[in-house]
């Protein structure tokens, strides 16, 4: 949880300048749930997959490459966001 509102206090002091915004985990919650572990609808408890899983999930939604079902629905929740920012972010839940 901490991270989440560490995460979430860095988003608001990004969006102010003149870059892209990391990932914001509000934007998850509503699938995911506030501390990823929301599994209704078929979604995975992604606080239970590592980092690793998460950051492979994240870039493959991006290029395309990774998802069922959800998979148009999360290649434009992360469209706007690097690999690099992906890979901050799956730092950040998990375990």
């Amino acid at each position: 949880m901490r991270k989440i509102v560490i995460a979430s206090i860095a988003a608001l002091a990004a969006s102010s300048a003149l870059v892209a915004a990391p990932v914001n985990p509000a934007k998850c919650a509503s699938c995911h749930g506030a501390d990823f572990t929301k599994t209704h609808m078929g979604n995975k408890n992604v606080s239970q997959l590592t980092h690793a899983e998460i950051a492979t999930a994240l870039k493959g939604y991006k290029n395309g490459t990774y998802g069922g079902a959800k998979k148009a629905l999360m290649k434009g929740q992360v469209a706007s966001h690097t690999p690099e920012e992906l890979e901050a972010f799956a730092q950040t839940i998990g375990k």
